[in-house]
């Protein structure tokens, strides 16, 4: 998963709004090893985060998404002020916010993508798929199950899952859904799920923290499935941390102790928004094991 569509699953801006760096200096501190001086923190007193500001569950500018929730968690545990930089997660994110210098950590980042370093992982999920109860395909786990041949699925066109519909011949009657929106007047995913519960299509497939999100919205709720089973195609699970700057070793070090520290703390603000917590294997983590790590 080498860039943000991917790592998002879907929703990205069509517009590139450029925010502005307000205030405050450059902190360069000691790397680690004696090597020489990196930059690390944009301030040492505040906690910086590069966020998208129309991009629920993830984060907005009103602190409603959960990783708004972690920051306003960090940053109490670092007994720093938090503070954001708002950039739309489009091409030119990462050079924009991060690499800028003008916040220090990303919220959220796959493990194993190259474009920042990646802190260890504090939780791992997978994309889903979403049905109504009582239609016959709560319980299917796989995208090879018969039960899906014939049915409108709704997909996200250009994301990993849709390579495995197109290996069970399910592409055919598929729906797809633009992988980039302007999501300030419109989410792919909310409208998926609204043609899900209006019956103009049979089940959903989403990023898992996306289909949590919107399937508990619904009334009655709708039923999500992990796709932890697939054989075929791309994997469909992925872990997730935090991205920092390459040089930055120290605060990469004080995150991932962040991370362990309070592990509990974030697997309950990921389970309040609906986020689909599985353990190393494959197996879901709820309410009564929220302590385990990913």
């Amino acid at each position: 998963m080498k860039n943000i569509a991917r790592r998002r699953g879907l929703l990205l801006p069509l517009m590139a709004i450029a925010a502005v760096l307000a205030g405050g200096g450059i902190c360069l501190a000691q790397s680690s090893g004696g090597a020489g001086v990196s930059i690390e923190l944009v301030d040492p007193k505040v906690l910086r985060v590069c966020a998208d500001p129309h991009n629920l569950p993830f984060s907005n500018d009103k602190g409603e998404g959960f990783e708004n929730k972690l920051g306003e968690l960090f940053a109490e545990k670092l007994q720093k002020k938090l503070d954001y930089m708002y950039y739309p997660q489009a091409t030119g994110f990462v050079r924009m916010t991060l690499a800028a210098h003008r916040c220090d950590v990303i919220m959220g980042f796959p493990q194993g993508d190259d474009m920042v370093q990646g802190t260890n992982p504090y939780y791992r999920t997978a994309y889903a798929l979403v049905a109504k109860p009582g239609s016959g395909l709560e319980d299917v786990v796989t995208l090879g199950d018969s039960r899906l041949k014939g049915k409108h699925i709704g997909i996200v066109a250009g994301t990993p899952p849709a390579t495995n519909m197109t290996v069970n011949g399910l592409m055919a009657d598929a729906r797809p859904y633009p992988l980039v929106v302007d999501t300030r007047i419109e989410s792919s995913a909310e409208t998926m799920i609204n043609d899900l519960t209006s019956g103009k299509i049979d089940a959903a497939i989403l990023w898992g923290p996306l289909a949590g999100f919107y399937a508990r919205k619904t009334n009655p709720p709708l039923h999500v499935t992990p796709l932890v089973k697939e054989t075929t195609g791309p994997r469909l699970v992925y872990r997730i941390g935090m991205g920092v700057r390459g040089a930055d070793q120290n605060w990469k070090r004080q995150l991932n102790g962040l991370i362990q520290d309070n592990q509990p703390a974030i697997n309950k603000i990921l389970l309040d928004f609906g986020v689909p917590l599985l353990d190393e294997n494959n197996r879901p983590i709820g309410a009564e094991t929220a302590t385990k790590s990913p």
